[in-house]
């Protein structure tokens, strides 16, 4: 698989990350841990070096099943984690970014990723009460202490942004963009790419629904976050279709699937654009990785680009309340 870099600090990743979460945190039941194990090995042999986890994930879980699968390529690949909430009584209970929490955040996940240098290391979400030069101040006293290599934000403003990056270079920045997901083509990523820094895309297939698997008959299990999203709903999966059908009709040009357009497309965007999906599935591991040998013609994109700009994507990507939660 081609390598992109991410960012003007030398930090070099697969063209397409493994986005961890889902094998056992939001989208319902926890996956069977060696089924999970034997897919994130499966990513490796096809060419990924790039994985994301996070404390919050399960929480504690996911980082201890990155931690387990990966050990035996540690040095080859890299693992990006993520600070930010505070965890009660196995709960996510909102932000806290103070700097002695980070530092207990990065002790703890060193131990169950079983590193000894944490890759990448994001703040999770802006944390309102904790100016951000404190908290970048803290990630580079863990950088300088050898225990971080490099500082990464999720979902942050442009002024944040700009904030740390004074304080401490932001190597990457991970939000959600995709197709559907543009709100960040305004001030976010020309702010990133005047500073040098890389975006990780989470969500680059929508949450499954660019993949083309998820119509408004899709029942989705008890505890999958998708049930509370308003993109999501019966309504808006079933006017959403105009945007799957675009990526049908490119897909069937190509000899490629739905999924493998989207990813494409987000690739085409900018070279120091990283997708990270997420899969649970092995044969949805080796068509997600596909992507990257599609490059989509300039006449392709703006086809795409024209006839997307005719469709109203319907529904908000989060509730209210959690969009309040982005520090965008």
């Amino acid at each position: 698989m081609q390598k992109r870099q991410l960012g003007n600090n030398g930090l070099t990743v697969s063209a397409l990350g493994l986005g961890c979460m889902g094998m056992n945190f939001g989208y319902g039941p926890a996956r069977d841990k060696q089924e999970m194990i034997t897919l994130i090995r499966a990513a490796v042999e096809q060419g990924v070096t790039f994985f994301d986890t996070a404390e919050v994930y399960g929480p504690f879980t996911n980082e201890e099943l990155v931690g387990e699968a990966l050990e035996p390529f540690r040095g080859e690949v890299v693992i990006a984690t993520k600070f930010g909430f505070n965890i009660e009584d196995g709960k996510m209970n909102g932000v806290n970014s103070r700097p002695e929490n980070i530092r207990r955040v990065v002790e703890a996940s060193l131990k169950r990723l079983r590193l000894e240098v944490i890759d990448l290391l994001y703040q999770h979400r802006v944390d309102p009460n904790v100016p951000i030069e404190d908290v970048a101040g803290m990630v580079k006293e863990l950088i300088q202490e050898g225990k971080v290599t490099h500082f990464g934000l999720s979902e942050a403003g442009a002024q944040t942004i700009r904030r740390a990056h004074a304080v401490q270079p932001v190597t990457a920045l991970q939000s959600e963009y995709s197709l559907w997901t543009r709100q960040h083509e305004t001030e976010i990523i020309p702010t990133i790419e005047e500073l040098g820094i890389g975006l990780v895309a989470f969500s680059p297939l929508g949450k499954g629904f660019l993949a083309g698997k998820i119509d408004e008959n899709t029942k989705f299990a008890e505890g999958d976050i998708r049930n509370i999203l308003p993109r999501y709903t019966e309504e808006a999966r079933i006017a959403n279709k105009a945007l799957l059908d675009l990526l049908h009709q490119f897909a069937d040009q190509r000899g490629a699937t739905p999924a493998q357009i989207a990813l494409a497309w987000v690739l085409a965007q900018k070279p120091w654009i990283v997708p990270i999906p997420g899969t649970t599935k092995l044969h949805r591991l080796a068509e997600n990785n596909g992507a990257a040998a599609i490059q989509l013609r300039a006449e392709e994109l703006q086809k795409m680009e024209e006839a997307s700009a005719q469709i109203d994507v319907v529904g908000n990507r989060y509730t209210e309340q959690m969009e309040k939660s982005t520090g965008l």
